[in-house]
């Protein structure tokens, strides 16, 4: 399924490090930067979720909820966040059901090998829910600032 801006995004539901489920459209009334990562406690997962945690406070200030996706599961993701003091949700897509939805489960090679896994992706929703920007094969260097960027010129 081929996403398209302007349109309602995927919805779905999924275990959050809060203990709790969370489906996407918990979240309406507010922006979402909903970030798709390969895996917590790599080097650059690590981070790209700590300068989202840096820049908390400014998307917080856009009325902007940051929520991570991974395949990890629950327990990974407290530990994760328990590490590095992560202020927001990040959920648990182990059947990568949301990824797929997303198109950010792909193959991917690495030194040789080709596996299936999650490109690293950034999607910006508004506050009616629908999917206003897409970052695909996201670099991590520079990528949070540019995702604020657009939600103070676009969204606030």
């Amino acid at each position: 399924m081929e996403l398209k801006t302007n349109e309602s995004a995927p919805d779905f539901e999924l275990p959050a490090s809060s203990g709790e489920t969370v489906k996407l459209s918990d979240f309406r009334g507010k922006n979402v930067v909903l970030y798709f990562y390969p895996k917590d406690m790599t080097p650059g997962c690590t981070t790209e979720a700590c300068d989202f945690r840096d820049q908390h406070e400014s998307f917080e200030n856009l009325d902007a909820v940051i929520v991570g996706v991974s395949p990890d599961p629950v327990s990974r993701h407290e530990k994760f966040i328990e590490k590095h003091g992560l202020p927001f949700l990040l959920l648990s897509d182990e059947e990568n059901k949301a990824a797929e939805a997303y198109g950010v489960w792909k193959l991917k090679k690495n030194f040789g090998k080709e596996y299936m896994g999650i490109e690293r992706s950034t999607f910006i929703i508004d506050k009616q829910g629908k999917l206003v920007k897409e970052y695909r094969k996201v670099k991590v260097k520079g990528h949070v600032e540019e995702a604020l960027a657009f939600i103070r010129e676009n969204l606030s």
